[in-house]
């Protein structure tokens, strides 16, 4: 590991200015993934900024009727509150879902939404990686790809996004607020993660020097009636091979609302913006559901050692949604 220095910042202007002194300076939140890449040399900082006193901690409604979240939340506090569990439950399921007990209680909101792929050629840095050096070539196309991307991919990249909590918060139209040396700012999720392209290194549209410093859930009377179920190799802490986050509104045997996104299918959060537009207005059952899928999917374009992930996916949307319904007949 390469030596670094350490500060610790105690107010949001400040870290943005040490951030802004030194771009070889990187945030320090609980530095659950952060500090495994600097173990293995995918990360090199010169100095670390420890903002975990930042104020940036809390969970409230907004007058609106959705929820503020703090950049420095822990995941561990954020699945425990009981307004995040009452009006998001696929939320709180998520991020009991991706991870241990222990990460969850050191791992930060705006960390989890900056976590990079564990592509096991990212990972390495023996191997070539076009996210880790760029126009040096994605040797997962050809080679180990067996949790790789099919959907929005490239030539240039095939890994996956890991994150379950970005899942839920991009089926719910979560937006990114940050601040920098000019001021402050925000992003929705749905324009936070940039497509792969040709150029894979760049993974968000946050501006330079820029400071995660909470997450706004917009009101969602359809979310309180949500589910995040997870597909893993092993039932203990692992990555997903495929997750959903759900959320269905029936009246009168009708989807009058739906909201649908697909984890470790992409580069990112998977929005599945077609098959809700199949959903709406469709009659609420089981071949909806599989038409909604199907529609979703059909974009997809796996590789060999993956294509299991397109039925994988179609069968879990089915169940997820035959679940929701079910749950609201009762």
């Amino acid at each position: 590991m390469r030596e670094f220095g350490y500060e610790r910042a105690y107010d949001v202007a400040g870290a943005v200015a040490l951030l802004g002194a030194d771009p070889d300076t990187r945030f320090l939140g609980g530095g659950t993934n952060l500090v495994d890449l600097m173990k293995s040399g995918v990360e090199r900082p010169a100095r670390l900024v420890d903002i975990r006193e930042l104020p940036l901690a809390g969970i409230e409604p907004t007058p609106e009727g959705g929820l503020r979240i703090g950049a420095t939340v822990t995941n561990g506090d954020l699945a425990a509150h009981p307004e995040v569990r009452r009006r998001y439950p696929a939320l709180a399921q998520a991020v009991l879902a991706g991870a241990s007990g222990q990460l969850r209680n050191m791992a930060t909101v705006g960390g989890n939404l900056l976590q990079r792929t564990r592509c096991g050629y990212f990972t390495d840095v023996t191997k070539p990686c076009n996210k880790r050096v760029p126009g040096s070539g994605c040797p997962a196309v050809a080679g180990e790809h067996h949790n790789g991307a099919i959907l929005g991919a490239s030539e240039h990249c095939v890994a996956v996004h890991p994150s379950d909590m970005a899942v839920a918060l991009t089926a719910f139209d979560a937006v990114v607020r940050f601040e920098t040396a000019d001021g402050p700012g925000e992003l929705p999720l749905a324009d936070f993660y940039l497509p792969v392209g040709d150029t894979p290194h760049r993974e968000t549209a946050l501006p330079p020097g820029a400071l995660i410093t909470g997450v706004t859930l917009p009101p969602a009377p359809v979310a309180a009636a949500s589910r995040y179920r997870k597909v893993r190799e092993r039932a203990s802490y692992a990555f997903a091979i495929g997750s959903v986050a759900a959320a269905l509104d029936i009246r009168d045997g009708v989807v009058h609302d739906a909201r649908l996104a697909l984890g470790a299918v992409a580069s990112r959060p998977w929005r599945a913006v077609t098959a809700e537009r199949v959903l709406t207005g469709a009659p609420a059952g089981p071949e909806s559901y599989a038409a909604a899928a199907d529609a979703e999917l059909a974009a997809a374009r796996p590789l060999p050692h993956n294509a299991y992930k397109v039925d994988l996916l179609r069968n879990l949307v089915v169940a997820v949604l035959t679940d929701l319904a079910e749950e609201a007949a009762r």
